[in-house]
């Protein structure tokens, strides 16, 4: 174990080698046979499982529910919302027939020719479209809004360059897709799940955000507004952590969606879709994770607690797995997930470099001293740091270390976002100060001529306009133009 976590590239050294590395030998993931989708191995989706459940709490405590819609939308439909369709359809995977046959040379089989679809079939890239068909036939007053539903799905976009979590064609995720009787509570929608995914980012993923708007260019195609959080990892790129749109009256026109409201009057429904993916597993990795492997946030990580016993013979590995039965119970009562490692397999000090690499918050450890001294060794993986403690307590101890570490973790972040932001004025100087990995604010002049020259020029786009922050008036940095505010650049993934 110490040999391959030796093979895990340094961050400094190459990055991106040690991202793939860490996914790869921490058991995340792995790609496919299937060119760009991943297979998520079991450690991978235990992370992606403890994501899902929180957020899935949280959705349903801001009145939504769950559904599930189709995988296949009919291509029509994709016609019916132009902006929608222009974004998506050059990643878009078509089924055109739907039977093989044995190839008459007994080579294998192919694709029956008789057996053409009518109409195409498109593997959603995202379910706009189906769902907005079917809200057709639910809507029909005031009194069936709002319609607050969220779906748990994969989606299929063809990328051509993919990268395990943060790129693949295939992902899984979820979209929000709500209905509302005004413009004013669709806009409210809007913003309450950017508040969520925040909320969401900051206090369980221990990743500090900027809640900001995206720039025309930048947005989800077919809505009038798209709004994001932008996470920096440790290179100073950064990271689109979720996205909620609000779409207007687009899709309720472009689907027939009309209610009658209080006055009796008929309208199309207000809606709004946001969504988060198994992307968030890779910012996960590169917000928090070192040069010795993961570093989990204990509020996500699958086991919060491993115990390592370390022993002379059965007798011994009897008498600590007694003392450490009550320790377990106790920690479990207290609502923390434990594991106890007794497998006799691997010796103490692999255990300690798996776990390492796992990046399990927290490893205790007892030996044949720590039994007779009723002590154990705790250790914490965000600083490493080892201390001998008296296992009584041990259990409210663990639970506020627990605590802690979510906290430094965060911290940690904030500090680096901070020390890696800067405002700029000249665009010499922006073009220069981006080779650094920053996040750049600077003036624009709001103008996607300017946006793309600035995107060709450096490869650093406009990552939000901030809601939040300095909002004073000053001077494009590229043209001298008038700016309302400085908006946040950056390279990105």
């Amino acid at each position: 174990m110490a040999k391959e976590l030796k093979e895990l590239t340094p961050r400094g050294v190459n990055y991106s080698q040690w991202y793939q590395d860490l996914v790869i030998k921490a058991d995340l993931a792995e790609n496919s046979a299937v060119r760009g989708c991943m297979v998520i191995k079991p450690y991978g989706y235990a992370i992606w499982e403890r994501m899902q459940r929180t957020l899935d709490d949280m959705f349903k405590e801001t009145g939504h529910v769950n559904a599930y819609f189709p995988l296949l939308i009919p291509k029509s439909f994709m016609s019916k919302e132009a902006d929608h369709i222009e974004g998506f359809a050059k990643e878009c995977a078509v089924v055109t027939h739907y039977r093989l046959k044995k190839a008459a040379d007994g080579s294998g089989v192919i694709v029956d020719p008789a057996a053409k679809l009518e109409e195409e079939l498109i593997i959603r890239p995202t379910s706009e479209t189906i769902i907005w068909n079917t809200y057709r036939n639910w809507i029909q007053s005031y009194r069936d809004l709002p319609l607050l539903i969220n779906q748990w799905a994969n989606v299929m976009r063809w990328e051509m360059r993919t990268r395990l979590f943060l790129r693949t064609a295939e992902f899984l995720w979820q979209e929000g897709h709500t209905a509302h009787a005004t413009r004013r509570e669709a806009e409210e929608e809007t913003i309450r799940m950017q508040n969520v995914y925040a909320c969401f980012a900051e206090e369980y993923m221990a990743m500090p955000v900027i809640k900001g708007r995206k720039s025309d260019s930048e947005r989800f195609a077919g809505a009038l507004e798209t709004y994001s959080i932008e996470a920096m990892m440790q290179d100073g790129k950064a990271l689109q952590a979720g996205t909620s749109h609000f779409l207007g009256q687009n899709f309720g026109r472009a689907f027939d969606v009309t209610f009658v409201d209080k006055e009796g009057k008929t309208d199309y429904a207000w809606a709004t879709s946001w969504g988060s993916s198994t992307r968030l597993i890779g910012a996960l990795i590169m917000s928090h994770s070192d040069d010795n492997g993961l570093v989990l946030p204990p509020k996500l990580a699958p086991i919060q607690v491993v115990i390592v016993p370390i022993y002379r013979n059965a007798e011994q590995l009897a008498q600590i797995g007694e003392k450490v039965s009550g320790i377990m119970a106790g920690l479990k009562a207290l609502g923390i997930t434990v594991k106890y490692d007794d497998a006799d397999n691997k010796k103490p000090g692999w255990k300690f470099a798996e776990y390492e690499l796992k990046g399990i918050p927290v490893r205790l450890a007892m030996g044949g001293r720590d039994l007779e001294n009723d002590t154990i060794e705790v250790m914490r993986r965000d600083t490493l740091e080892k201390e001998t403690l008296p296992c009584r307590g041990i259990e409210d101890y663990v639970r506020n270390l627990l605590d802690d570490i979510q906290r430094n973790i965060f911290q940690k972040a904030l500090q680096l976002r901070a020390s890696r932001t800067i405002e700029v004025d000249t665009y010499p100087e922006f073009k220069e100060r981006i080779e650094e990995g920053l996040f750049i604010l600077a003036h624009w002049d709001g103008t996607p001529e300017t946006e793309e020259r600035i995107k060709n020029e450096t490869k650093a786009t406009i990552r939000c306009i901030p809601l939040e922050g300095d909002a004073a008036p000053g001077r494009c940095m590229v043209t001298g133009q008038p700016s309302d505010r400085r908006v946040l650049f950056a390279r990105s993934y």
